[in-house]
């Protein structure tokens, strides 16, 4: 009886500049081949723009705000995934599969994660990589054993230089791609300055090392005789290392390439269907046919019957996002919906500065962007100022405005849009218990004992330092519906 062999491919700060997503500039042909093979998704989301947090949701199906793990794991961050989470090292391995993982791990407590062989590592030397997983595959398939192998890539991350990701190591039967700063392709959500272009000639370099670490890993399922019965994602955590882009809920940081190679479906498919990554795990439980697949926390589901699909579905319309920390000194708590038109942001902490993420504060990029001899001061199409103070709630007319940047929540005409989507992202809230469902300033989770006694709390999203009275005010009323039903 074939296997169902898992191989699970995280790029670090990738956003879509692949040629299979219309990248005319770079040379990713390895992710091409795999798309050509498989489905790409066009509406692919994470449900928030920071590694650690990112690839929590993809390993539990559960939004940050669920499984604890608000921000960056390591260094003085120190963000962990509470010790009760399932995750999917320790599911697959219960299943009897053989689980492990090679490069980025990003994420902890290590025994929550509890994978077979932990080959944990910062290189960029994509050949090795390829070998380690080589010699995974032929160990799985002597010992007959089912595998589930994460490889997360260190490309296209920054390295600790201001403009660097990291190309500056030789390794063997690795090719350097190299681009000019003239020949890329400057994305909409950045300034086109000399700096930019170079950081992202430096960038595409680091992609094309990736691209070629796919094509190797691929190489070896296929040589060890595997790749008939392995389902094989490629993703990535989170958008482009740059201003605008990472640690935000915009597009730019959230739409991400997500590629899907399953035995026996078609291939060469593009899905439109929008899918989030609380959805991976799922799909990854139905694949597999593990014998208990569902955990009343996780609202994710497999996307497994629609991966053929080629056209927009009514079903699949719909994400979410939550995003809390991503260094424990970038407090900015805000959550997400978007569907097909509208993208729907409601800031918690608005009144706080956007803060910046150290790499993309020491970048080129910025140095440029804060310098540019320009008035107003722009961040791509974004007036600097809006990047930096926030309102309470942004809402977009995606169709007309991709880039976000026309804030419709208090334009009339889109009030009962607004109202529908705020009680949509609300619902969610409570479904997944979000401790950061505010009213009147408080976090209703944390009140809710004193609500049940009686507490009667002002029905509006912040505290009002002039209108400090809770008498009078229209108050919060019904039942909050924690934990209830709620759409994905």
């Amino acid at each position: 009886m074939a296997k169902r062999n898992i191989l699970l491919m995280i790029a670090d700060d990738l956003g879509k500049q692949l040629g299979c997503y219309g990248n005319t500039k770079i040379q990713t042909p390895n992710l091409d081949q795999l798309a050509s093979e498989g489905t790409r998704f066009d509406q692919a989301f994470t449900s928030t723009a920071s590694c650690s947090a990112s690839r929590s949701v993809i390993y539990t199906g559960l939004h940050t705000h669920q499984n604890g793990q608000y921000g960056l794991h390591n260094g003085r961050h120190h963000f962990t995934t509470f010790d009760h989470v399932e995750t999917a090292p320790s599911l697959f391995s219960k299943h009897g599969y053989a689980t492990g993982l090679i490069g980025k791990v990003h994420v902890g407590p290590a025994e929550v994660y509890p994978w077979d062989m932990r080959a944990e590592s910062d290189s960029r030397d994509v050949a090795a990589v390829a070998d380690q997983a080589f010699a995974f595959f032929q160990t799985s398939r002597d010992e007959e054993k089912p595998f589930f192998l994460t490889i997360g890539f260190i490309d296209p991350h920054r390295d600790w230089t201001r403009s660097g990701f990291g190309n500056d190591g030789e390794y063997d039967r690795v090719k350097k791609v190299n681009y000019t700063p003239e020949e890329v392709e400057v994305p909409h959500f950045v300034n086109d300055l000399p700096g930019v272009r170079y950081e992202f000639a430096e960038y595409y370099k680091s992609i094309s090392r990736l691209d070629q670490g796919v094509g190797m890993v691929m190489d070896g399922l296929k040589q060890s005789g595997l790749a008939d019965d392995t389902l094989v994602i490629f993703l990535s955590d989170n958008g482009p290392p740059f201003i605008n882009s990472k640690t935000t809920l915009y597009d730019a940081g959230v739409s991400l390439p997500m590629i899907v190679k399953c035995p026996g479906s078609a291939a060469g498919v593009v899905n439109p269907n929008m899918v989030s990554y609380i959805d991976i795990l799922p799909t990854l439980l139905e694949y597999s046919k593990h014998p208990n697949p569902n955990n009343p926390a996780r609202i994710g589901r497999s996307f497994l019957p629609v991966l053929a699909e080629t056209s927009a579905l009514d079903d699949w319309s719909q994400i979410f996002g939550s995003h809390t920390f991503h260094e424990v000194t970038n407090y900015w708590p805000t959550r997400m919906m978007r569907n097909r038109r509208y993208k729907y942001h409601r800031n918690i902490a608005w009144r706080l500065d956007f803060p910046f993420a150290a790499d993309i504060y020491g970048s080129l990029t910025w140095e440029e962007i804060r310098n540019a001899d320009t008035s107003p001061k722009m961040i791509g199409s974004r007036l600097l100022k809006d990047y930096f103070f926030r309102p309470a709630e942004e809402l977009y007319d995606i169709n007309d405005d991709p880039n976000e940047v026309r804030n419709l929540a208090k334009d009339p005409e889109y009030q009962s849009v607004l109202e529908e989507m705020r009680t949509a992202l609300e619902k969610w809230q409570r479904r997944t218990e979000d401790a950061w469902l505010y009213r009147d300033g408080v976090s209703l989770l944390f009140v809710r004992h004193h609500l049940e006694a009686g507490l009667e709390v002002p029905d509006r999203l912040d505290f009002d330092v002039a209108v400090p009275e809770s008498k009078g005010q229209s108050k919060l009323s019904g039942d909050l519906g924690w934990g209830v039903a709620a759409d994905k």
